[in-house]
């Protein structure tokens, strides 16, 4: 049975964990440079999981939540309410999470805007301002029991808020290693998604498709890395075991934009 994770992600891979965990070797430690919501951590069964992303809002949510379980859920909770469920009162939480630099709350308050948000998106502006608009939902869910499951499950983790490369740069000979990057786009006129203030250029997905040919070749790890199956993906992997499949990606908000899309899984090792 499998266990979502506690936040909305957008590209997030519950749907696809199946075919991501038979494709990961067996190993005693599972290393994720783009960590996300972290459903490919919660549905896989390693002894130990470095975990990482270039997202403080998020790292810092996971590391509170997994030093401190009970106050955390307890005090994210009182958020959830009826009277927070308000186009001016989110504009307003909002802002406050915007202008505190304290750790907790912000860790509190990011929960709040992710499931009170719109379509569970993760955007900054230049200036690093949290700015995704109110969702309009009727009752946004506490994720109770996903919270308590991630928080149990995270004893087994190391979180880092650091780049690819350098969460890559800790994979040893015999560590398992998966890639989730912001994909490429389908067509010429599809933006990069960003999760983070500082984006993910075309020379990242470069990179990382080269990372991840050295740390398997001269590491002795496993890479296995997810993107779109477009031409582009298909050349700046070309040093990998590529294998394609379809999946259903909601690619507009309206459900007619919801069809199959090739996705790609390219698999580096020694």
């Amino acid at each position: 049975m499998k266990s979502r994770a506690f936040l909305k992600w957008a590209g997030g891979k519950y749907k696809l964990v199946e075919q991501i965990a038979e494709r990961l070797p067996k190993s005693d430690r599972l290393i994720e440079p783009f960590v996300g919501a972290g459903s490919v951590f919660l549905n896989t069964d390693f002894s130990e999981y470095l975990l990482s992303d270039i997202n403080p809002d998020l790292i810092g949510l996971y590391q509170t939540l997994q030093r401190d379980p009970d106050g955390y859920i307890r005090e994210a909770k009182k958020w959830f309410t009826a009277e927070n469920n308000d186009k001016e009162t989110y504009y307003g939480i909002r802002a406050e999470f915007n202008q505190t630099h304290e750790r907790w709350g912000r860790a509190v308050l990011f929960l709040y805007l992710n499931r009170f948000g719109y379509n569970g998106l993760c955007r900054y502006n230049k200036s690093g301002g949290f700015n995704v608009p109110f969702g309009s939902y009727k009752k946004p869910y506490f994720p109770e029991k996903e919270l308590w499951f991630f928080a149990e499950k995270a004893q087994k983790a190391t979180f880092f808020c650091e780049g690819y490369a350098d969460s890559m740069a800790r994979a040893r000979s015999g560590d398992a290693v998966y890639c989730d990057p912001p994909y490429l786009p389908l067509s010429t006129t599809a933006n990069f998604t960003s999760y983070a203030s500082g984006g993910f250029s075309l020379d990242d997905q470069a990179l990382l498709a080269r990372g991840a040919h050295e740390i398997a070749q001269e590491q002795g790890a496993t890479v296995l890395i997810s993107n779109h199956d477009t031409p582009l993906a298909q050349e700046l992997y070309h040093a990998a075991q590529l294998e394609s499949l379809k999946v259903t990606r909601s690619i507009s908000p309206k459900a007619s934009g919801r069809k199959k899309v090739d996705e790609l899984f390219a698999l580096y090792r020694r």
